[in-house]
């Protein structure tokens, strides 16, 4: 056992027995499918489409959406491990799995009708990739500062402008757009849509190069006069700020797990390697000072993997997450960027070259202060809603 799995044992008293046999599954899962492709997907900046393959028959695709669909049937726990799990050998990989089973299965299951869901469900459970698209070049922070236009047509809307850094933008087949009916009502004129990949008019624009989560498409997308049946608007029209407000307090928690999963990731590459580098004649491990940064670390780890596992818990009671999804994401990612960047420095100058795995996780670890709210937005929310 690891110093990192030793000093992670108190949480797992968390979970129950079916939980913790799901996590060891989605572990091994990782180990024998998600690892051997690592370091060619980026290369290739690339989700292996074998990996996707494999979610799928894993049921990984669909863990929290409902057995009568196809679906596990599952809790927002149970996403969190898996992701958490995966981030360990791959943040890149791990993201498709999150934005799936939060911000595509939650924002339908709580809004679409029993029609939508049965259209839906049994392909996002079986082989379509979903995505989220509320980003807009001027609505980044100020997420609902949206230009993208729906206007009624005969039968449906028709939806025009651009997304931006829309994760899983690559390989999904079906988007929930988000769009404003009335840009005079604000907030209130915003409407969820769900596109297909296939409409005329729609396409998946620029791929972006990024620094880190390199295998996870980030793309634009482009809307030319979609149109879109009344039968595919999600939820009651002017209600989509709700819903995507909703899908991105659960996404935050999927953020943690990754966050988590990529420190713990780090940390025990770190600790496997200082028990084998030896200086002045013994082991890096039985240096005091480098036992006292690892142990920081450790107890750093564990809190962030507490408040995850808490805001998690608290979605699954339905419970208002609002405040805990926020301070579960922000501290995650700030203690993910202090660990990634200290198992870097561990490893001495091999942690800045390829040939080992922490630039990855340093790298990846830096969209966890960005994406899905940044760091200073998460403090704006927690500060809201303790002085409400």
């Amino acid at each position: 056992m690891s110093l990192i799995e030793a000093n992670t044992r108190p949480a797992l008293t968390v979970l129950s027995e079916d939980e913790i046999a799901f996590r060891d599954a989605v572990a091994e899962f990782a180990k024998g499918e998600v690892a051997p492709r690592v370091q060619q997907m980026e290369r290739d900046a690339k989700i292996d489409p074998g990996l996707i393959k494999a979610y799928f028959e894993m049921g990984l695709m669909g863990i929290q959406m409902p057995e009568r669909h196809g679906g596990a049937g599952g809790s927002m726990m149970m996403v969190t491990l898996a992701v958490e799990e995966i981030s360990k050998i791959d943040a890149a990989a791990a993201i498709m799995v999150d934005v799936q089973n939060t911000l595509v299965a939650n924002p339908l299951v709580a809004a679409g009708t029993e029609e939508q869901l049965a259209r839906w469900m049994p392909r996002l459970v079986s082989d379509t990739i979903g995505a989220y698209a509320l980003s807009e070049a001027s609505s980044g922070s100020d997420a609902f500062a949206l230009q993208t236009r729906a206007t009624k047509a005969e039968g449906g809307w028709k939806l025009t402008g651009r997304k931006l850094w829309i994760t899983n933008g690559a390989e999904a087949g079906l988007f929930i757009v988000f769009a404003t009916v009335d840009p005079a009502k604000g907030y209130k004129g915003i409407t969820a849509f769900v596109v297909e990949r296939s409409a005329k008019g729609f396409a998946v624009g620029k791929k972006e190069d990024k620094l880190g989560i390199r295998a996870s498409s980030t793309t634009e997308l482009i809307l030319e006069d979609v149109f879109v049946p009344d039968a595919d608007v999600l939820g009651p029209v002017g209600q989509g700020y709700k819903i995507a407000i909703a899908a991105l307090n659960e996404g935050r928690i999927g953020i943690g797990a990754q966050m988590i999963g990529i420190a713990e990731g780090a940390l025990s590459a770190a600790i496997a390697y200082l028990k084998e580098r030896q200086q002045f004649g013994k082991p890096l491990t039985e240096f005091q000072g480098i036992q006292f940064q690892l142990a920081q670390a450790a107890t750093e780890l564990e809190a962030a993997k507490l408040m995850v596992y808490n805001a998690a818990r608290l979605k699954d009671a339905g419970e208002d997450i609002t405040q805990a999804g926020a301070m579960a994401k922000l501290l995650s990612s700030q203690v993910c960027g202090r660990t990634t960047s200290l198992a870097v420095e561990l490893f001495g100058g091999y942690g800045y070259t390829k040939d080992y795995p922490v630039e990855k996780f340093y790298r990846d670890a830096k969209i966890g202060t960005i994406y899905e709210g940044t760091s200073n937005m998460q403090l704006s929310t927690i500060a809201k809603a303790m002085l409400k």
